[in-house]
């Protein structure tokens, strides 16, 4: 029997393989995980104007309190980086590879911009400071032990995105601190405009969205994992948090007729192939209606599993809604 590791297990591999902490396990939901009802709310189109403004509270409750505009901004993990392309900002300095993708600033931008040294997990302090940053941008339970040693040379602020609404609300705060409120309002709006237009038509093909390195993979549940909140808008997605400690066995997975199958591989050290290949090898992986029908994706981790802004969730949104037709 497979099952998919508990949220403690899921962080630590994502931090320690690819950089990037992948929260899999949120709060609870009232509903079942047998439920099959469509969310009654439709996503509003509707922008806010964005005010400028170097003081506000967060999205989250954290407050961030800013001299003036910042120009060179370090970014510690992924949604930074999506957000700043979003806004039309280049990151002074990154420790994430997802500017390299084609529809962020491509390869050989993307080599313009120093990389912090020292890995998701301890980014070196001596290098980070070392770019005059005005403003540091990290995730929040990974990063925060920063804060002290970064304390009085520049601002460290704390994210700690769970659903897609935490990254718009990240998206705001950050256009009204940098002054691209325009920017910021015109990003916003393109997303709630594509995925309003997906949930008009959604499928009614049941979805799963699985990530790891090995066997021990994990179930993406929308509590707690920013792309898998969009999947109950757009396709039957019948997986909730459990816990902590939660977690799925493949033959549970193979229970639910899993039509539309999206497979995050995260590298961990020397370790090599497709997630789905190394799946391949279980006889119960086989009997899996996705995988009879050949309707296994993998897709880009940079993307799905780490970008977590308006720009990687509209590449997600692009991607999933032509897998499930």
């Amino acid at each position: 029997m497979l099952r998919s590791p508990s949220r403690f297990v899921r962080n630590w591999l994502t931090a320690a393989a690819v950089g990037s902490l992948l929260v899999g396990c949120g709060s609870s939901s009232e509903e079942s995980a047998n439920d099959k009802a469509r969310p009654a709310a439709k996503t509003e189109v509707t922008v806010e104007p964005i005010k400028a403004s170097t003081e506000l509270t967060d999205t989250n409750g954290v407050k961030v309190s800013l001299e003036k505009k910042p120009e060179r901004i370090v970014c510690l993990f992924a949604l930074c980086d999506d957000i700043l392309t979003e806004l039309g900002i280049v990151p002074t300095a990154t420790n994430s590879a997802v500017l390299a993708h084609p529809d962020f600033l491509g390869e050989e931008k993307a080599k313009e911009v120093d990389i912090i040294p020292g890995g998701f997990i301890a980014p070196e302090v001596e290098a980070i400071l070392s770019h005059k940053p005005d403003l540091v941008i990290g995730l929040g339970d990974t990063h925060g032990k920063l804060a002290p040693a970064l304390k009085g040379a520049t601002t460290f602020w704390a994210m700690q995105p769970e659903t897609w609404q935490d990254s718009v609300g990240y998206l705001r705060d950050t256009a009204a601190l940098t002054g691209r409120t325009a920017q910021g309002e015109k990003a916003e709006r393109a997303f709630r405009v594509k995925l309003a237009e997906a949930e008009k038509t959604p499928s009614d093909r049941t979805a799963l969205i699985i990530y790891g390195s090995d066997e021990n993979f994990g179930v993406a549940t929308p509590e707690g994992d920013v792309a898998a909140s969009l999947f109950p808008k757009i396709a039957d997605y019948p997986w909730k948090s459990r816990g902590v400690e939660g977690s799925y066995s493949l033959e549970e997975i193979l229970a639910k007729d899993v039509d539309v199958l999206f497979v995050e591989t995260l590298s961990f050290g020397d370790a090599e192939g497709e997630l789905s290949e190394k799946l391949a090898g279980n006889p119960l992986w086989g009997k899996i209606p996705a995988v009879r029908n050949g309707d296994v994706h993998e897709v880009d981790p940079e993307v799905w599993a780490k970008g977590r802004g308006t720009r990687s969730l509209g590449i997600v949104l692009d991607e999933a809604t032509a897998a499930l037709r």
